[in-house]
């Protein structure tokens, strides 16, 4: 059966549907039904989360790999009951996520024709790797009715990819990356037992008796699928980004650098850790912090890495939109509210715990002020985001219920999701690691930009960004912000 593909390319033929059946938990399931929380509600107006990894051809028949694939899952899906259960509406308008073993999807395809650099060598994502994902598309609030999750193994000529399409109104990033690499491990090492155990408790402020009304025939998404829109990687090394977060901060590039590690951002990132490795020894992260202070002229305003990747972004795609000066423009960043909250949420909190925090300049003082400038404005955002803010969320939530609004509603608007902290790579199914991370067409829209790791690790990014077509024109001739991209 074939699976149509909307391009007319010869490279993109449409795939082959190989076989589709239905996986089921190794164990059955324990878990009471769980509520969805304010973060998670807002989501049932998304698509599906369509992430995945491409591979180098594994070194046994590609029938062993869909029968070692098929196993794994049906064991991980023990220690994740949650995505083989499916959405439902109590009498009282309350979404839950019944966790009833009705099993999620798995596809094999088939596209010989496709070969890994077909996926790699060109500037723009081929339209090829939507076709690697199930449920395309798919609003999360048809979890009612279908699966929370599919799972796709596409073969290709050299290689194959595993793509995973789940509700998110079920998970967000974090829990979603840790249930893929729970997965590889218990393919690649057959363990029943995982060091990263879900939590599934549904007892924080998040869990909320408000009720989110919707529509008898579901909410819809809120922005337009535009057929003109160009999506493309943009790699950055970790050189590079250190030249540039050094120019955010106004100082020479090896300021209060020690060796590979740039402390004041390893304390931004990794506070919540109490301890950290210093000179080969666990320190007291407390202790750590007082050196970091005492090297640093002025830690309160330290601009991080990804802060100052995120500032160029802004700048630059605002020049290529040739906004009016007096246009109000907007950069939208996704935060985890895990560790913010006090009590906090554990690293494996299951669920969706992410706000959305807006940061407003006009055009024009994006423009004529700079790189440093733009950077504090979201800096600021992202630290005064604490538990209070998270809770005054929450509030306001609470008095006006309803699904976040993507999109870019007045033509000045850029969504940045996902994050390059994912251990987006940190998954071997028994062959190796893969070679690239790609996502499928859910979610996008002109200014839509999703942050990954770079598969060099050592802090590269990858930036996966969509924009209307003249956009990306003018964004790929801005020299202010190609200077930092690999390969030009």
């Amino acid at each position: 059966m074939p699976i149509p593909s909307s391009t007319t390319s010869s490279l993109l033929e449409s795939l082959t549907l190989v076989s589709k059946c239905t996986i089921f938990p190794h164990q059955k399931s324990t878990l009471p039904d769980l509520k969805l929380s304010v973060s998670d509600l807002p989501m049932l107006s998304c698509h599906y989360i369509q992430k995945g990894g491409l591979f180098t051809r594994p070194p046994v028949p590609i029938e062993s790999v869909v029968s070692l694939l098929q196993l794994g899952l049906s064991q991980t899906l023990t220690h994740f009951p949650a995505l083989a259960g499916r959405l439902k509406t109590d009498c009282s308008g309350y979404v839950y996520i019944t966790c009833n073993d009705a099993g999620v999807d798995f596809i094999h395809a088939v596209a010989t024709h496709i070969h890994v650099r077909d996926i790699l060598s060109p500037a723009d994502v081929p339209e090829c790797v939507k076709g690697f994902f199930s449920f395309d598309r798919t609003v999360s609030y048809d979890g009612h009715f279908r699966p929370i999750l599919a799972v796709q193994l596409t073969e290709l000529a050299d290689g194959v990819f595993i793509g995973c399409a789940v509700n998110h109104a079920v998970t967000d990033g974090t829990s979603f990356w840790n249930f893929f690499n729970t997965f590889a491990e218990v393919c690649r090492d057959g363990v029943r037992r995982t060091t990263r155990t879900p939590d599934f408790r549904r007892d924080s402020v998040l869990i909320s008796s408000a009720v989110l009304r919707v529509p008898e025939s579901g909410p819809k998404v809120t922005f337009s699928e535009d057929p003109s829109l160009r999506e493309r990687i943009f790699s950055f090394t970790r050189e590079s980004i250190l030249k540039l977060k050094a120019k955010t901060n106004n100082r020479k590039l090896n300021g209060i650098c020690n060796g590979a590690i740039d402390v004041v951002e390893l304390m931004g990132k990794q506070s919540n850790d109490p301890w950290k490795i210093a000179d080969g020894k666990k320190t007291p992260f407390n202790r750590l912090r007082n050196v970091i202070l005492t090297e640093s002229a002025n830690p309160a305003t330290e601009i991080s890495s990804f802060q100052s990747i995120c500032a160029l972004l802004w700048r630059a795609v605002t020049r290529a939109r040739k906004l009016p000066s007096a246009k109000t423009t907007t950069f939208r960043m996704a935060v985890d509210c895990r560790h913010r909250l006090d009590p906090k949420l554990g690293p494996y909190y299951f669920g969706s715990a992410i706000q959305s925090i807006p940061t407003y300049a006009t055009a024009g003082d994006v423009l004529s002020r700079d790189l440093r400038w733009c950077a504090d404005q979201l800096n600021k955002n992202v630290m005064a985001h604490d538990n209070a803010t998270v809770r005054r969320f929450v509030e306001e939530w609470e008095r006006d219920p309803r699904c976040f609004p993507l999109g870019n509603f007045d033509g000045g608007m850029i969504t940045m999701g996902s994050s390059p902290r994912f251990p987006m790579y940190d998954n071997d199914f028994g062959w190796g690691r893969p070679v690239a991370v790609r996502s499928g067409r859910a979610n996008k829209f002109d200014g839509k930009i999703s942050a990954f790791p770079g598969r060099e690790g050592g802090g590269s990014v990858d930036l996966e960004v969509v924009l209307a077509a003249e956009t990306m024109a003018g964004l790929e001739l801005d020299s202010e912000f190609m200077q930092y991209v690999s390969g030009y």
